[in-house]
């Protein structure tokens, strides 16, 4: 492959003259354009494309039409057209050139161009040999599930994945399996955490009855956009912990018609009032639910004319660890003071959308804060979070736009 990237300068340099011997035409069914940069991408096969999924510092990105991604797609990948003018624009700002860039198309050909074209943008990008017809030839999974996935490693290598619903809700599952400890068959091991579901917001629905119940629920606060007593409902079972703040508890409570005496635990779980099947938490309080441990954190607006949106003291944030993976979910807030006692974040999930979080300066002051190591903006509604990736690009953080509208 180098030499052949070599070969593709040395005809670029000599252009006119190679072009007389046909060489040009006889490079191009190798795959390659004569200019340099665009030459810099790798081929994988369908194996060697699996491989590469489920390495957590690749994404993959499906360069087809949004109705060809919609009829069936590889588990986990974005979509990007690459027909579309503004395709490097808006790959510029969903992916990191800290990333492997896995592309795929429906025959290889669209994401070779592709491939190329990002890596005359300095991305590492593997077009894959074939496209998804290969990939569906050997037999191997697609999806028309629309969510965009991103996959992290715990500290001791469990995989907890982030499913984009929409807006506010996210769907985390955190497989706490270890291979080394032969834990393969240990589907309790398994547990699956909904932020604020809702069933529909605008115009988008989720469809929460077709997904796995909830081992935890956590709500930040009471408003439409974050709680859903029908998402609730189709998530839960006797199993499920439902983690909330003191407003949440108080009209789940009159939406489930029961009365429910209140009392506290003990041991892991000081500070957590029951309601039920209800865990509240105030701001500063913590608790521990199996291998995960909760810390509420205060979210709400200080700026005049704002405050009324979300008081403080009354809505949470929460900081999820989980194997001792740091994931802070702000909630909505603006860029308060309190955030300067937040530590050591992996993943944090920042609001913006004014008047009622943060404006664009308000956020990138608080990623410049909080210093997580990735950062998704979210409940962003019609905001406009391009530029954010922009202002962010010398701060380390890996900035990664989902449709988190």
């Amino acid at each position: 492959m180098e030499t052949k990237k070599i070969f593709a300068c040395f005809l670029h340099s000599i252009g006119a003259q190679a072009n007389k011997f046909g060489v040009l035409a006889a490079l191009a069914t190798f795959g390659l354009t004569t200019a340099c940069g665009q030459a810099n991408y790798e081929n994988a096969d369908v194996k060697g494309f699996a491989e590469l999924m489920n390495d957590p510092n690749v994404v993959v990105l499906d360069v087809r039409t949004a109705e060809e991604f919609g009829e069936g797609h590889l588990v986990g990948a974005i979509n990007i057209d690459q027909a579309q003018s503004s395709f490097i624009e808006k790959a510029k700002a969903a992916l990191t050139t800290e990333r492997t860039v896995a592309v795929y198309c429906r025959s290889g050909r669209r994401s070779a161009s592709a491939a190329g074209r990002l890596a005359a943008e300095g991305y590492k990008a593997v077009n894959l040999t074939g496209g998804i017809l290969a990939w569906k030839e050997a037999q191997l999974p697609v999806t028309t599930d629309t969510y965009e996935v991103d996959v992290f490693k715990t500290k001791s290598g469990k995989t907890v994945k982030f499913h984009a619903l929409v807006h506010a809700s996210i769907r985390i599952e955190y497989d706490g399996r270890s291979a080394t400890k032969g834990d393969t068959c240990s589907e309790g091991l398994k547990k699956e955490i909904e932020i604020d579901p809702v069933t529909k917001l605008g115009n988008k629905t989720i469809n929460y009855g077709a997904m796995p119940k909830a081992d935890y629920i956590f709500l930040t606060h009471e408003h439409g956009d974050h709680f859903d007593k029908e998402a609730i409902k189709l998530l839960t079972n006797e199993k499920t912990q439902l983690v909330m703040n003191k407003r949440c508890a108080e009209l789940l409570r009159v939406l489930s018609g029961e009365s429910v005496p209140e009392g506290r635990a003990g041991g892991d779980t000081s500070g957590m009032m029951y309601v039920g099947t209800c865990a509240v938490l105030s701001n500063d309080q913590s608790a521990t639910l199996g291998d995960i441990t909760v810390e509420a954190v205060p979210a709400y607006n200080y700026s005049e004319g704002r405050t009324q949106f979300h008081p403080k003291g009354r809505d949470n944030g929460y900081i999820l660890t989980i194997d001792g993976l740091r994931i802070y979910i702000a909630g909505d807030t603006e860029d308060i003071p309190e955030m300067q006692n937040i530590k050591d974040i992996d993943i944090a999930f920042l609001p913006c959308n004014q008047p009622y979080t943060m404006t664009i300066e308000q956020f990138v002051k608080s990623a410049k804060t909080v210093k997580p190591k990735v950062l998704f903006p979210y409940h962003y509604g019609q905001t406009d979070v391009k530029e954010i990736s922009s202002q962010l690009k010398d701060s380390g953080i890996d900035v990664r736009i989902r449709h988190y509208e």
